[in-house]
């Protein structure tokens, strides 16, 4: 396995940890500004039928479970979340959380697209499509209760490995608590606490994204430059080049 192991967030740079709090701060104070100009719900959960691509990736959902299980015949070479995002560290323990990213903010990893074609495929159809990964959470884990930096996004679900145990399976978004189903997708705002519990003693595995809110002109003026302030931001520019790395390490061993 590449050792692709990173330095904890007290080691990196003051300054980039000083601007990363900043960021996240403007992001979250922005949220009334996004809320104000939402074309959709800005409730925890999400309809599926405020998007019409659900219905289309639900049925192409078999081909994707099938992409899954070939990547996990070989585990060790899925990163968790922290090795490829650091500032994950706090929920990201361990190998608990492993993620394979086939795009990270419009960014597409095109090694990881080419193991994964139809499943990039599927997802490059999604109208403003930011971020896609497999997500995939060992048993017995907890990802600790956080929120996310904008609503600018709103979060899916594919349900693709889901243990039958829902009393120990769930996710909790604001005060309301989820379930996942195979070939089932779920929508929520993801800048509302939320936390995972996989208590069962299986694996759970979802095919995980991030969409564009469907703002008025207003609001998608201002969150194209909101993008392409974070895209141009550590919290993306890290996560690629980790990923670089992860490929290049993986190459050599």
């Amino acid at each position: 396995m590449p050792d692709t192991t990173l330095p904890p967030s007290s080691q990196r740079p003051f300054l980039r940890r000083m601007l990363l709090k900043a960021g996240k701060t403007f992001l979250r104070w922005n949220g009334d500004f996004q809320t104000r100009h939402s074309l959709i719900s800005t409730t925890p959960r999400i309809g599926n039928h405020e998007f019409n691509w659900v219905t289309a990736l639900e049925a192409r959902w078999p081909a994707i479970r099938e992409e899954l299980d070939r990547l996990l015949e070989h585990p060790e070479d899925i990163p968790a979340f922290h090795q490829i995002s650091p500032d994950q560290q706090r929920i990201s323990k361990g190998d608990n959380w492993k993620t394979f990213g086939l795009f990270v903010y419009g960014q597409r990893v095109d090694e990881n697209c080419a193991i994964c074609p139809q499943t990039a495929q599927a997802v490059s159809e999604i109208p403003g499509m930011r971020t896609a990964m497999f997500s995939i959470l060992k048993p017995h884990y907890h990802i600790v209760p956080h929120k996310g930096p904008t609503r600018a996004v709103v979060r899916a679900h594919l349900g693709l490995i889901v243990p039958k145990d829902r009393k120990k399976l769930w996710i909790r978004v604001d005060d309301q608590i989820l379930h996942w189903d195979e070939g089932k997708v779920i929508l929520f705002d993801d800048s509302y606490e939320h936390e995972v519990r996989n208590d069962t003693d299986e694996l759970r595995a979802v095919l995980f994204l991030d969409i564009d809110r469907p703002m008025d002109k207003v609001g998608t003026a201002v969150n194209k430059l909101l993008f392409s302030l974070i895209k141009a931001s550590p919290y993306v520019k890290q996560p690629l080049k980790n990923l670089a790395n992860w490929h290049r390490r993986d190459k050599k061993a």
